[in-house]
């Protein structure tokens, strides 16, 4: 194998703290049935060209979260074609930062799609291109939490109400505004927003890129009280709710007062898969361009890299997913999701994510949090339109 794996060492505490998003989202992913794989990183060498050895393949570094659908590339089972690559494990904050302010030296990374999007948009960025590769995506109904004493019974009850952000334009929080103005008629301008000054989840999220903290003109949006995270304006009575991508403090320490607005959210999220055929996603795969005017055939290899990947993740699931993963009913979830979503419930492409690609573009403008509407031809790769999978 011609990789190297690469895990960053961190010398202080405040270093740590950056990647530790990381942690958290592996962490979710393994609590949502995530399949483990043995091997550490930072311990496993494939083969590299030896000291003194030339290679004609291309050398690259790649960087993006060890999922279950990455871990493959991450342990060395399966490679680039005509490419030597390093693999980081890096969060999606520094991620962010790194390609739309840093040094870029990362040739192929996941990125956060609506972080993309408003750079794009709003600041005339060019330097990456997007590949139809979606390692994160979540349904995001769940990620609306309320007081139980405040007569909140559904959504059309948030109509007037304070609801808390830690952040305002991330990709979760703008999914979760669209949904809630397509599907139940709740415009943002019917709520008065109030980005709390700090995030109950910081410690496992990591920082944010600035693309995640714009605030849009001509909404009710309030400052938070200082030093008060979004829990605490919860718990106190400040705030009737909270849209929160991860699950706030409040409702993981079991406050009695604070509960879901959607109790059976994965009832109500596969009824609005089945009505709207939209899988929300949360990141994408971003390529530097210069490599590419460069190496045209590098966009497809990478492409099919990701879906060999996947589809490893894949097999194992319907081999052994119901003893690998540490839920009783996980080989019931598995069949449940492919009767549902189909076999390749996890696509990469544009076809099968244009509805899901077009409804996040036509919300961010909505929210004036991109300039325009984007289009999927300008932000994806024109050498990646076409890729597909032969899975269906």
């Amino acid at each position: 194998m011609r990789c190297q794996i690469v895990k960053e060492k961190k010398r202080n505490k405040e270093k740590s703290i950056t990647l530790s998003r990381r942690n958290f989202i592996k962490a979710t992913t393994l609590a949502a049935g995530a399949l483990g794989v043995a091997g550490s990183i930072g311990a496993y060498r494939p083969g590299m060209a030896k000291s003194g050895e030339t290679s004609n393949r291309l050398p690259i570094t790649m960087a993006g979260y060890n999922l279950d659908r990455t871990r493959a590339l991450f342990d060395g089972r399966v490679e680039v074609d005509g490419c030597d690559f390093q693999i980081e494990e890096q969060g999606i904050g520094d991620l962010n930062t790194h390609v739309f302010s840093g040094p870029q030296t990362l040739d192929v990374t996941e990125i956060g799609l609506h972080p993309f999007m408003l750079a794009y948009a709003n600041e005339g960025f060019r330097d990456y291109s997007l590949l139809p590769i979606y390692p994160i995506r979540v349904f995001r109904h769940k990620s609306i939490f309320i007081r139980t004493d405040r007569g909140i019974r559904g959504p059309e009850d948030l109509r007037g109400r304070k609801v808390a952000t830690p952040g305002f334009s991330s990709t979760s929080l703008t999914w979760l505004r669209g949904i809630m103005k397509h599907e139940y008629g709740v415009s943002p301008e019917a709520i008065k927003w109030f980005v709390s000054s700090k995030d109950s989840s910081a410690e496992a999220a990591g920082k944010v890129s600035k693309q995640e903290s714009m605030v849009p003109k001509g909404l009710s949006v309030s400052q938070g009280p200082e030093g008060k995270d979004e829990s605490d304006m919860l718990e106190s009575g400040e705030v009737d709710a909270l849209f929160h991508a991860a699950e706030p403090r409040a409702y993981i320490e079991g406050h009695p007062k604070v509960a879901r607005l959607f109790p059976d959210f994965r009832k109500t999220e596969r009824a609005y898969f089945r009505k709207t055929g939209i899988f929300p996603i949360m990141h994408a795969v971003a390529i530097r361009n210069t490599i590419v005017e460069q190496n045209p055939w590098l966009p497809k290899a990478v492409f099919n890299a990701y879906s060999q990947a996947k589809q490893i993740m894949y097999d194992q699931l319907k081999k052994m997913g119901w003893a690998t993963i540490s839920l009783p009913w996980a080989a019931q979830e598995i069949e449940e999701t492919r009767a549902l979503m189909g076999e390749n419930f996890w696509p990469y492409g544009i076809e099968p994510n244009r509805k899901a690609l077009e409804a996040l573009f036509q919300y961010s403008y909505e929210q004036d949090l991109c300039s325009r509407e984007l289009t999927i031809e300008e932000v994806f790769h024109p050498a990646s339109l076409e890729l597909s999978e032969n899975k269906k």
